[in-house]
């Protein structure tokens, strides 16, 4: 079965798109990647994204429109995905999230948008969207939902392993023999690191990580960063730009009193994610980190990272086990499509604290199925008494 993944994630800088082909053999399942590309957003719709992110204002007119631009971007994400797979079976669109709805650690709703019938419309074949309502209804975060993927990819009678995705938010998975799969949101990896970017440099990014590295730790700051509650709240957990986000740095510089410069405020936000992501991984006594996300492009903060787990665990990249780095999130989506088509569920309870594992989206076809046979077109309606 050929399926095209898409992946758009808090940073919302672009689409990840992949085209893979599942072959299930056994209890085995094998993955063949078939290619994949990223389509880089233009700098008015990463305007309008952010324009509507909380803590924005915005209204459903704003809501309506980007549902419906995402769509279009995402039919031509899809549509490219196809080209590569030669032909597909379905894709997998997870939309754009812009809202995460979290009460007191109880994640109450989530908001994707995406408009999944424009993807169905260009490419002609089933489109797997909302993939994180099943498992809120069931009592559980909706995110992370790639430890599905992880928890197959890493073997856990290697010992106690962690895959990591530096993404806007961190998100860690472990797996250790004879024990359920654990993950969560640890906190901000870029989220925090490209507000400040756009606000000092005027820039999406610290390319490469160059301005923080030129800078030095204000550990004043860092230290109020660090007494962030969502750091020592047990898992399940789950967080997004609804936290961290803009406002939320302001507030922590203003709150200082003090002028921070700009190189240092990225070599502080730069510590804030390897210090954060690093606990983690003492925490659950794992022995390798097997890293993914944009974050790994950043040479600042992986070294940052290899330094903090010297001695006790090894930092390396999905790519070395045959994932793009760059594409893993994306080919995560495709296997849970593949898992969804086939009536298994895709979230895993002891990550998400859900009552029961659930499968995963809704299916928007592309027309009537090929598998039920087509009754002729009605031309009347007779009401039996």
């Amino acid at each position: 079965m050929r399926i095209v993944g898409l992946m758009s994630g808090t940073s919302y800088d672009g689409v990840d798109v992949v085209a893979a082909e599942f072959t299930a053999d056994g209890d085995t399942l094998r993955l063949r990647p078939l290619g994949h590309r990223e389509l880089a957003y233009p700098d008015d719709l990463r305007a309008e994204i952010g324009a509507l992110l909380p803590p924005a204002a915005t209204t459903i007119e704003a809501v309506c429109r980007l549902d419906n631009r995402l769509g279009e971007v995402f039919a031509e994400a899809a549509a490219a995905g196809v080209e590569l797979a030669g032909a597909a079976d379905a894709v997998v669109s997870p939309g754009q999230t812009v809202f995460h709805w979290v009460e007191a650690g109880r994640v109450r709703g989530t908001l994707q948008l995406g408009a999944p019938a424009r993807v169905a419309a260009r490419v002609g074949v089933p489109v797997l969207h909302d993939l994180r309502s099943a498992d809120v209804a069931a009592g559980g975060q909706g995110a992370p939902l790639v430890p599905a993927f992880d928890a197959l990819l890493l073997d856990p009678a290697a010992g106690p392993r962690a895959a990591l995705n530096l993404g806007g938010i961190a998100n860690l998975t472990v797996v250790a023999p004879g024990a359920p799969v654990l993950g969560y949101d640890v906190g901000p990896a870029n989220a925090l690191l490209d507000a400040a970017a756009r606000r000092f440099l005027d820039r999406p990014c610290d390319v490469d990580g160059a301005r923080a590295a030129a800078g030095r730790v204000h550990e004043a700051l860092l230290a109020r960063l660090l007494a962030e509650p969502y750091y020592a709240a047990p898992p399940p957990k789950s967080t997004g730009k609804e936290l961290f986000h803009g406002g939320y740095l302001d507030a922590a510089l203003a709150a200082l009193g003090e002028p921070v410069a700009a190189d240092d405020v990225l070599a502080t936000l730069t510590e804030l994610t390897a210090r954060t992501v690093a606990d983690a991984c003492d925490r659950h006594r794992v022995t390798e980190v097997v890293a993914a996300g944009g974050g790994v492009r950043n040479p600042t903060l992986r070294a940052r990272l290899a330094a903090l787990g010297a001695g006790r665990w090894r930092l390396r990249t999905t790519d070395e086990l045959g994932v793009p780095a760059q594409a893993k999130e994306a080919y995560a989506f495709a296997l849970l499509g593949w898992l969804s088509w086939h009536g298994l569920p895709g979230a895993v309870p002891s990550v998400t604290g859900a009552s029961r594992a659930t499968v995963l989206g809704s299916w928007t076809p592309a027309g009537p199925s090929a598998a039920a046979p087509r009754p002729p077109a009605p031309r009347r309606l007779v009401v039996d008494a």
